[in-house]
């Protein structure tokens, strides 16, 4: 059976503290999806990173790739230009250089698909998202982590109305 996998990409190694942040919000909400890292730039290894790219393309795995990369963001449009998967962009410099980082990962010729995800856990969560399409069981999980945001909502709710009937009960008292 196909594996259901995560490639992250990373175009130096300053970006891997960030990245690790994908897989470590997918093995904290334990997604049964594998996650890799690889350090490859579309500017300075480009046939390195190509000749990576087609050992995971003919792997038969369900891969969604997370491309990270700072300054330039090539790295995004040359993956999805060579792959049949799909792509993400999570970069870890969106906060310093805003809508511009944005087009410089985005802003790809016609046939060539790029996502833009800013924070990188909402970038595993779009991966292990897309790779449900195919695996029915994440399903599963995705609704177990649903329901986990939701009852810490609940539980934020319930304790602000405890916290407010308590003030009201109090200004009643001091009021006598």
């Amino acid at each position: 059976m196909a594996k259901q996998k995560i490639v992250i990409w990373m175009g130096s190694s300053s970006d891997i503290p960030f990245a690790h942040r994908i897989g470590d919000f997918v093995e904290a909400e334990r997604f049964s999806v594998q996650c890799e890292y690889r350090v490859s730039s579309a500017h300075k290894t480009p046939g390195k990173l190509l000749k990576e790219l087609k050992v995971y393309e003919q792997s038969g795995d369900n891969i969604v790739y997370i491309t990270v990369a700072g300054l330039s963001d090539a790295l995004s449009g040359v993956v999805a230009g060579f792959s049949i998967f799909p792509v993400v962009a999570c970069s870890p410099d969106a906060e310093k250089h805003g809508w511009s980082k944005v087009f410089s990962s985005v802003m790809t010729p016609r046939g060539v698909t790029v996502s833009y995800v800013v924070k990188p856990e909402n970038a595993g969560l779009m991966a292990v998202k897309i790779l449900a399409l195919s695996n029915p069981s994440l399903c599963g999980e995705i609704e177990r982590f649903m329901q986990k945001m939701k009852k810490t909502v609940d539980e934020a709710d319930e304790q602000l109305r405890k916290k407010e009937v308590f003030e009201l009960h109090r200004e009643h008292i001091e009021a006598e």
